[in-house]
């Protein structure tokens, strides 16, 4: 059986940076990551958008400030970002005010999808050089903790500690394997919203600040904006028995690439569930599906020029005059959101796009597309039994899917946070 002190099941940015972290302070341990798919994935392929303010992408239930600034301070001096530069922020946040929107002032690094994979390989040569194993295309399927053995789809391995951090994608395994070892969570809160892609002159403050993140009222927010060469994606998740659905989202290539004078953001709001309490994982799941079935299959999409008229799109209603530019998800099925969001979830994000358009006229232009659905599962709320995301005697939790985290530094800090926690125990 091979034997390992530390074996890290994700190859994520929380994973990465355990794994670097404890390498740096005990030179000497054998350590093992594992990624059941064939390439390293987590938030770094996904754009690689990285904002280093807090408390962007901290839950509050797992940190405070002085904690989230000490490793967020960690995380930049290893990633070493180029905070890119912005304009006329002053203006654009005393529109907001006037209207009881906030905007916040983040300090952001933007690689693109391209440039995230660049990032990606250079760390794992990185780790390899440093005595690191890595194995994609491995899956773990159990952990056994009274032996401290894991196994895989392809061996029986033993460890010395366990971290898991399996990301977003990862939320309903975790869920899985917290049920089998008796670790007590909750997922009771879900992130539901839309994509809006536009023109790039229909959101000029693009030009200004590259991902600007609105608060609104009613828990609604943007998040995950792209432009100069930005595209919109599906997302699958589920499974054979539970069924598939999508969730969408979006990309850039970095400064490299030509632009094509799109943009995309999400607004997405945050719905908690209470007596009885329920699961966010299975709410989701089922608007997901719903979504699905009244697509054909797949992820819907809308013109708000249709929207307001209260009729549904169509195919051949996004072309021409106004409607003059084409969706770059174009496997999405032209329809009516109303039918399968939430009437509440929609009222909130409607009033969000109406207060966003006074704040940057011209986003509710009609040519403007509301993708649905965007779900971001990251909600998990494991009961650690101490600060250092340990669960259980020598296992940690960590990353988006553990919900320590929400984002590409925070999962790296949580990463490291876990890391702390083995380095103390040894």
């Amino acid at each position: 059986m091979d034997r390992f002190d530390v074996i890290i099941v994700g190859t994520g940015p929380a994973g990465l940076g355990a794994a670097f972290e404890l390498l740096k302070k005990k030179p000497s341990l054998r350590i093992l990551l594992l990624d059941k798919l064939q390439v390293s994935s987590g938030g770094l392929r996904n754009d690689c958008k990285m904002n280093f303010t807090w408390p962007i992408g901290f839950p509050f239930e797992c940190w405070d400030e002085a904690l989230g600034n000490f490793y967020l301070k960690r995380v930049e001096a290893f990633l070493q970002p180029h905070i890119m530069e912005k304009r006329n922020i002053d203006i654009y946040a005393k529109r907001a005010e006037k209207i009881g929107v906030k905007l916040l002032d983040v300090r952001q690094s933007h690689l693109g999808t391209d440039g995230g994979l660049e990032l990606i390989k250079a760390l794992t040569a990185r780790l390899a050089d440093l005595g690191a194993e890595i194995s994609l295309g491995e899956e773990m399927l159990s952990v056994e903790q009274s032996s401290k053995t894991v196994t895989t789809d392809k061996r029986t391995l033993h460890y010395g500690s366990l971290i898991v951090a399996p990301g977003r994608g990862g939320f309903a395994f975790l869920q899985r394997l917290m049920e089998k070892l008796g670790i007590d969570y909750h997922d009771n809160v879900v992130d539901i919203g839309i994509r809006i892609e536009t023109r790039e002159e229909h959101y000029p403050i693009v030009r200004d600040y590259y991902d600007p993140k609105f608060l609104f009222p009613k828990k609604t927010r943007t998040f995950c904006t792209n432009s100069r060469s930005a595209h919109v994606v599906q997302e699958r998740y589920g499974d054979q028995k539970t069924g598939h659905w999508y969730s969408v989202n979006g990309h850039a290539w970095s400064e490299q690439r030509a632009a094509n004078g799109l943009v995309n953001f999400a607004i997405l709001k945050t719905v908690t569930l209470t007596q009885p309490l329920a699961s966010g994982q299975e709410y989701a799941q089922m608007l997901g599906r719903l979504a699905v079935l009244l697509g054909g299959g797949r992820p819907i999409m809308q013109r708000i020029g249709d929207f307001r008229l209260g009729k549904r799109s169509f195919a051949d209603s996004f072309t021409g005059d106004l409607y003059d530019f084409h969706p770059t998800l174009q496997t999405c099925t032209p329809g009516d959101i109303s039918l399968c969001i939430p009437a509440k979830t929609m009222r909130a994000i409607w009033n969000a796009l109406k207060l966003l358009d006074t704040v940057v006229p011209g986003v509710m232009h009609p040519s403007t597309i509301m993708y649905y659905p965007e779900i971001k599962l990251y909600a998990n709320r494991p009961a650690f039994i101490d600060k250092y995301f340990q669960v259980m005697p020598g296992i940690y939790l960590a990353g988006d899917g553990a919900g320590t985290s929400r984002g590409i530094t925070a999962a790296w800090a949580s990463g490291l946070r876990a890391a702390d926690g083995i380095l103390k125990s040894l």
